[in-house]
């Protein structure tokens, strides 16, 4: 995890103590080489044959996490596993691949692309100003072009999943399936719903207003962390800091947040931003799956966006907030494994 003493102020201990998350800060004095790799001959696509096979140009020539040069920008990527490429699109924005650590347990069927969106963990080279929806979607593009796949499966987690449904409406010959992880394809969701849903589940009017500040980004990176322990209580189905503390033990310490990502968001990108009038465009086999108690982007909406996507399924996984990879994994897993494997072979 990067800290930085300024952002932390008193809440440095505790949080160093309880997160599974990174904070802000510093670029990571940690020695990173920039490289580019070859294009290799492109990888077949799960829907002409069965989701088997090393990812093309990955074993023997992809040792550790780098920073790869994308575009305009150098996004931090690690690559794992062996067989069908699945790239995985994580949440915040101000997170970073650290989020998604429990689908690491996917290595095993699926060759794994983790990466930093731009302006966010320890992606760098561009202007938070940059990320937008064009830009997002134009990085992932690039990366599936560079490390050399046909095609790959889609995960996006939150919003993640907003940037992989704008992926898969901007490149509909770029993926085979689409995943979507306690998304959202409305940002009226988190931005105006969240907080009176919040307010009707008898939450203090202070927490309400904290999250409605959040969702807008209507704070400074100073008070990222101290507005993030008081409502993250929200995020989750049963206690947040255990949750936290687990996640943190096994490798979310690692996970440097970038609050100004957040802040633009909120500010920004996702103002009026909608993809529900296109969700008939998207042509792929898709997965729509969410956690019964998630506030943020509630079933009833998770029911509108696979009504609205052709071939969607939905499933709802109980006992589990906004992010049900963390709080029940095995159940998780399960369903992106069979959903890939099954779903779409033609």
């Amino acid at each position: 995890m990067v800290l930085d003493r300024d952002l932390l102020g008193r809440e440095r201990e505790s949080w160093c103590l309880c997160s599974g998350a990174g904070l802000a800060g510093r670029e990571s004095k940690e020695a990173v080489t920039v490289v580019r790799t070859p294009h290799q001959e492109a990888g077949a696509g799960a829907g002409s044959e069965a989701v088997t096979g090393a990812a093309p140009g990955h074993q023997g020539s992809w040792k550790r996490p780098r920073l790869l040069k994308i575009r305009d920008v150098s996004l931090f990527v690690d690559v794992v596993g062996h067989g069908y490429p699945l790239v995985l699109m994580h949440g915040g924005p101000s997170a970073d691949h650290f989020s998604l650590l429990p689908f690491r347990q996917l290595a095993d069927r699926f060759t794994l692309v983790f990466y930093d969106h731009r302006c966010n963990g320890s992606s760098a080279g561009a202007a938070v100003s940059s990320m937008t929806w064009e830009n997002l979607t134009a990085d992932a593009e690039a990366l599936r072009q560079e490390l050399g796949f046909d095609r790959w499966a889609v995960l996006g987690h939150s919003f993640g999943g907003m940037v992989a449904l704008e992926y898969a409406l901007r490149y509909p010959a770029s993926l085979s399936h689409l995943v979507l992880v306690d998304t959202g394809g409305d940002s009226w969701w988190q931005q105006k719903n969240a907080a009176g849903l919040l307010a009707r589940r008898g939450y203090s009017p202070k927490k309400v207003e904290l999250v409605r500040r959040w969702w807008n980004g209507e704070f400074t990176p100073r008070e990222y962390v101290p507005i993030l322990l008081r409502i993250g209580g929200a995020y989750c189905h049963g206690p947040f800091l255990p949750l936290l503390v687990r996640d943190g033990i096994r490798g979310g310490w690692r996970s440097k947040l970038r609050p100004e990502a957040w802040i633009f968001a909120g500010r920004q990108l996702w103002k009026g931003w909608t993809v529900m009038d296109r969700l008939g465009e998207i042509s792929v086999p898709t997965l729509v799956m969410a956690g019964r108690d998630d506030v943020f982007f509630p079933p009833e909406h998770q029911g509108q966006l696979a009504a609205g996507i052709p071939q969607a399924r939905l499933q709802i996984v109980e006992r589990a907030g906004h992010d049900p990879a963390s709080e029940r994994p095995a159940e998780v897993m399960a369903a992106v494994r069979d959903f890939i494997s099954s779903a779409g072979r033609a």
